[in-house]
């Protein structure tokens, strides 16, 4: 059994759709809200250096577990650097925009897979079916 490929004007068609698609999703308020956030923290002194401290510590307890010395205060400061990040109202608005742009971008998703949807089980013949 051949499988068709898309000639070269169909899949030229599909990737400009692709582009339209980014395009029409950078122009959303998700979008805006995030690259705006995204470039507060990038500006912020301050919040530079707490992920700067964070980095350093998660990556000091990386280093310790894959050594097996790794405790369970090395752990606590990396979750506390990391509350303290996160408390810090610049980074708050930078994560709050992230994960509106990400429901965004998984509504657009589901919408793209949903005529793509095949019942594999179904189609295998039975071979999974209870």
């Amino acid at each position: 059994m051949s499988v068709e490929q898309a000639s070269p004007d169909e899949q030229a068609a599909i990737e400009d759709l692709g582009r339209e698609l980014g395009e029409r999703i950078a122009q959303t308020q998700e979008y805006e809200r995030f690259e705006s956030a995204r470039e507060a923290v990038q500006r912020d002194e301050e919040v530079q250096a707490k992920i700067d401290e964070f980095e350093q510590l998660r990556a000091e307890f990386m280093q310790a577990r894959e050594t097996g010395q790794a405790t369970n205060s090395g752990l606590q400061k990396v979750q506390e650097a990391q509350d303290e990040l996160h408390s810090m109202p610049v980074m708050r608005e930078f994560l709050d925009a992230q994960e509106d742009l990400n429901d965004t971008l998984e509504a657009v998703n589901e919408a793209i897979s949903e005529p793509l949807a095949v019942d594999f089980g179904g189609e295998a013949g039975g071979c999974c079916q209870d």
